[in-house]
């Protein structure tokens, strides 16, 4: 019964998707509507579809996990997701929009005029980036299928590529847009429901003040993070979130910078309300399933709670929802990742057809699938921070220094992504082969943030105040386009 109702949510989730998709393919007649909606997307709809897309494995299953595995110091996880939409507000969103770029590569042309080593430089991290980001939500759908139904590991990433490929395929941009505002919705009943059904059986059995206090040892003696690691992590959420490309490319949907900002602020709220949810189950994680924290399977957490709760049909219903709502998030994610990566592939490498961007579309899921066939699940909230350090290192210091410094040259630009992305890629590489020991220079490896990120803008700050005779020449134009209100832009 269980595996029944599990597949019958996960057909639901699929098929509500696709049916979507193919609504967006009725609207969708130019390369703008594939790129980025015509740039038309109302701030209320917009931030709904930013919701969907940025709510991935790792916030929907991953925060439950580690405040499973490292107590209260896994709610620096949602605070940083959350806040990270914060430093977007104050520095990214309405300037990036007033850009007109398609992409981030785009963005970095217009940027810097005349340097075509930035922008294939810019392309190449943004291929990267999207790829690292969607195996996460490959494993996930592996980890998810598995546990629900006992599937072979490898049919969950088959699904969710399929089911992507034709979202995307049917409409780009618009298509993604319908899809990631449902599922942002979806995902987040599909978690309200249970915790409501869970919380009522656990606060009557956990209400006394004994039970309060053993939860709060819990919390407190679980694998926290020393100092270091916790001020790196949040440094990493905090700035990565200004560099994922899937992020970035819904705020050229909307039709003014100053939607841009309107939209940011809403989706803070969005994000806000969500957490809550993950974050009181990973809590209920730490009662009814502590037994993963030894196993390092706590991603399971949100999956296996109903059953600990409740027998028979309820245990069932329950856990097919989370399932329901956890594919949700994968695929919603991995549209969004999917479209920013076939847009930079279609820009740089076909013309930036429509032909072309549903070739890179195929390209773009292909690579993703062997990977998460062939490899297994890190913990999926440490491998998306790890996203963040490495987007935090290279393409938000691009964007904040080429948005907010006019005397930025393209060498400068060049040597920060370089210095930043080399030194944390390196150091993440490494990390993941190193053992779990208490010694600094392992904690400087496994969680570089702390320094590839200043390593980062140093390296652009230096060299650019070495070649200042080579700042664009075209800069005062492109930082009034940047930074002059919409209505008063003239360029």
């Amino acid at each position: 019964m269980a595996s029944l109702l599990s597949v019958s949510s996960l057909v639901l989730v699929c098929l509500t998707t696709m049916l979507i998709a193919f609504h967006g393919l009725r609207l969708s007649r130019t390369t703008s509507d594939f790129y980025v909606a015509s740039r038309t997307v109302r701030p209320w709809w917009n931030a709904s579809a930013i919701g969907g897309e940025y709510l991935s494995a790792a916030s929907f299953l991953g925060v439950a996990g580690l405040i499973v595995l490292s107590g209260q110091s896994g709610l620096w996880f949602p605070i940083g997701y959350t806040a990270g939409y914060l430093m977007l507000l104050l520095f990214v969103a309405a300037p990036l929009r007033r850009s007109r770029a398609y992409t981030i590569p785009d963005f970095a042309q217009i940027r810097f005029e005349g340097s075509p080593m930035l922008r294939k430089l810019t392309t190449y991290l943004v291929v990267v980036i999207c790829w690292l980001y969607i195996v996460p939500q490959m494993h996930g759908a592996a980890l998810t299928l598995s546990i629900a139904t006992g599937f072979p590991s490898w049919v969950g990433p088959v699904i969710v590529a399929a089911v992507v490929c034709v979202t995307v395929l049917s409409g780009g941009m618009r298509s993604v847009t319908f899809v990631q505002a449902f599922q942002y919705w979806f995902k987040l009943a599909a978690l309200v429901i249970p915790t409501i059904f869970l919380l009522g059986r656990a606060i009557p059995e956990h209400s006394s003040s004994g039970h309060v206090q053993a939860l709060y040892a819990q919390l407190e003696s679980a694998n926290a993070m020393n100092l270091y690691e916790t001020v790196s992590i949040i440094l990493a959420l905090l700035f990565g979130t200004l560099g994922l490309p899937h992020v970035l490319v819904r705020f050229y949907t909307n039709p003014t910078g100053q939607a841009a900002r309107t939209t940011t602020v809403i989706v803070l709220c969005l994000l806000s309300a969500f957490y809550l949810l993950p974050t009181t189950l990973g809590v209920l994680g730490l009662l009814y399933t502590p037994e993963l924290g030894a196993t390092n399977e706590t991603d399971a957490t949100i999956l296996l709670l109903p059953s600990r709760l409740f027998e028979g049909f309820l245990g069932d219903a329950l856990t097919a929802i989370v399932v329901g709502g956890a594919f949700a998030a994968f695929l919603s994610t991995t549209s969004g990742l999917v479209v920013s990566l076939a847009g930079a592939l279609s820009q740089e490498f076909f013309s930036g057809t429509v032909r072309g961007f549903r070739i890179s579309t195929v390209l773009a899921t292909a690579l993703p699938v062997l990977i998460a066939v062939v490899t297994n699940s890190l913990a999926l909230a440490g491998a998306i921070g790890n996203v963040f350090a490495f987007t935090a290192s290279t393409i938000c210091p691009l964007l904040l220094l080429g948005i907010w410094w006019r005397s930025l040259t393209a060498r400068g630009a060049i040597a920060g992504l370089l210095a930043g992305g080399i030194s944390c890629g390196l150091s993440l590489m490494i990390g993941t082969f190193l053992p779990q020991e208490d010694e600094i220079w392992i904690h400087l490896l496994r969680q570089p943030a702390a320094w590839s990120v200043p390593l980062a803008f140093l390296a652009m700050i230096f060299v650019s105040r070495s070649t200042k005779r080579s700042v664009p020449a075209n800069v005062e134009r492109v930082m009034a386009l940047l930074h002059v209100p919409d209505w008063r832009a003239k360029f």
